[in-house]
């Protein structure tokens, strides 16, 4: 294990807290109680912020920067579980399980900041209100929702559709319908194959077909799709 990472006490806003799911529900007093118990943490490109079967006393948000949730297979290679970016979080749900301990490892991809929540803290929130449970326990299943839908996206559909379905999710915010936009990969591309379960080699073929397609551009680490409807149909025959 690295050099453990760096952490202070956090001068977090409750506004900040507040854009989180998890804590969105809880009150004042709740809040300011998750926030007492809370850590910053400052890591560097490739530092780990827990390893696979250490014990699980903390979950995480992602403030700046990206973790990368991994497992290695029996054979020895890496699997890449999750790329977590900014204002999302993790490690969440192993406070709820009977043996809490992290069943992956989660590693700094870039210089990474983030706040760190106490499990017991907001467990003992949990058990003293039953509104809140439930609140809570609701926002949680929404998410768990998302997961089983990208659980089908990896498992169900072949590797185009996989790609071409990233693409489209990764839309701009600000994005206006049927207009061009750009994707940055904030990741190299072999971790983004990892994640979308696709061998690298795989990912610039389909990357190369979508280019003859004159569907998108690729410039560096920086996709730019001309064609976002018909992108959405090109990935519909792949389906």
């Amino acid at each position: 294990m690295n050099t453990p990472p760096t952490t202070n006490p956090t001068p977090t806003s409750e506004q900040e807290l507040r854009q989180f799911y998890l804590l969105a529900s809880l009150n004042d007093a709740q809040l300011a109680l998750m926030k007492q118990h809370s850590r910053r943490i400052q890591l560097k490109d490739g530092e780990f912020l827990f390893e696979q079967s250490q014990p699980a006393e903390r979950f995480f948000v992602v403030v700046k920067g990206r973790i990368k949730l991994t497992r290695f297979s029996m054979d020895g290679n890496e699997k890449v579980i999750e790329i977590v970016p900014p204002h999302q979080t993790f490690a969440e749900a192993i406070m709820f399980m009977p043996k809490q301990i992290y069943p992956v490892n989660a590693q700094a991809v870039g210089a990474t900041e983030l706040i760190s929540f106490d499990n017991k803290v907001f467990l003992g929130i949990l058990e003293q209100s039953f509104e809140t449970c439930k609140r809570v326990m609701s926002d949680m299943s929404m998410r768990l929702h998302q997961w089983v839908n990208e659980i089908d996206h990896l498992t169900l559909q072949n590797a185009t559709y996989r790609l071409v379905n990233y693409l489209l999710y990764e839309t701009p915010k600000n994005h206006q319908p049927g207009q061009p936009y750009e994707v940055h990969f904030e990741v190299p591309k072999h971790l983004i194959a990892s994640r979308l379960s696709i061998k690298p080699e795989t990912l610039s073929r389909i990357l190369h077909q979508l280019i003859e397609e004159k569907l998108i551009t690729v410039t560096g680490r920086t996709i730019q799709v001309h064609h976002p409807e018909k992108l959405r149909r090109y990935g519909q025959i792949w389906g």
